[in-house]
């Protein structure tokens, strides 16, 4: 298991997230790749399997706080593994709330987690920057979002800004963007994706070659 690991990073850092949406291009027709994401570190690369936490709109008859707490399904999410895994939380229609800051996310570097990938606006991002994880969102917050959503669900299969996201997918993200894996076919797809990476590199320094203005 560590030898497929330690071969599946080694395939990831020879390659960049447009390789890896061109590669699932060829292998799939589905929507993989997410957009417009920003990073309190957004020199980190972020890759690892996918735990879910699914958020619903706040309700306090239905969704009463003291049960739906992120601690809570934090530890359900985790309880199979956490090593090297990907958070990704699921705001569910609601991209400007926040999903989660500083204090919560600590749990993540305690557990030993590869990062987050958020489907909506994180806080602190100075101090999320002080942990070892890569972190991608859609934006940083100022406010507290739990007035508008839960926690509700883990490891459920959920939608990301339009891409689906299973338990156990693999979440590849970088300051160009995430994409989407699916697990059976990681292996295959980054490999594929180290070809395209190195018919994009030769093309150009054909292009470099061929410029009348080199001396």
């Amino acid at each position: 298991m560590a030898d497929n690991a330690d071969r599946l990073q080694e395939l990831a850092s020879r390659v960049r997230t447009p390789d890896v949406v061109d590669a699932m291009g060829r292998m799939h027709r589905h929507r993989c790749h997410l957009n417009d994401l920003v990073s309190p570190t957004p020199g980190r690369v972020l890759l690892g399997p996918a735990l879910t936490i699914s958020y619903f709109p706040s309700c306090e008859e239905a969704l009463p706080a003291e049960h739906y707490t992120f601690t809570r399904l934090f530890a359900d999410a985790v309880k199979d593994g956490a090593e090297g895994r990907v958070l990704v939380l699921a705001g569910n229609g609601h991209p400007d709330v926040s999903l989660g800051g500083g204090s919560k996310l600590s749990m993540v570097a305690a557990r030993g987690l590869a990062g987050v990938l958020a489907d909506g606006r994180l806080r602190d991002f100075v101090e999320l920057a002080t942990h070892d994880f890569a972190v991608y969102c859609l934006g940083q917050s100022a406010k507290w979002g739990g007035d508008v959503v839960t926690p509700y669900e883990v490891n459920r299969p959920v939608v990301v800004s339009g891409v689906a996201v299973r338990p156990g997918d693999y979440v590849f993200a970088d300051v160009s963007g995430a994409v989407v894996v699916p697990a059976p076919h990681v292996f295959e797809v980054f490999e594929e994706a180290g070809r395209v990476a190195r018919t994009e590199e030769a093309f150009v320094g054909g292009v470099d070659q061929d410029d009348p203005a080199r001396p």
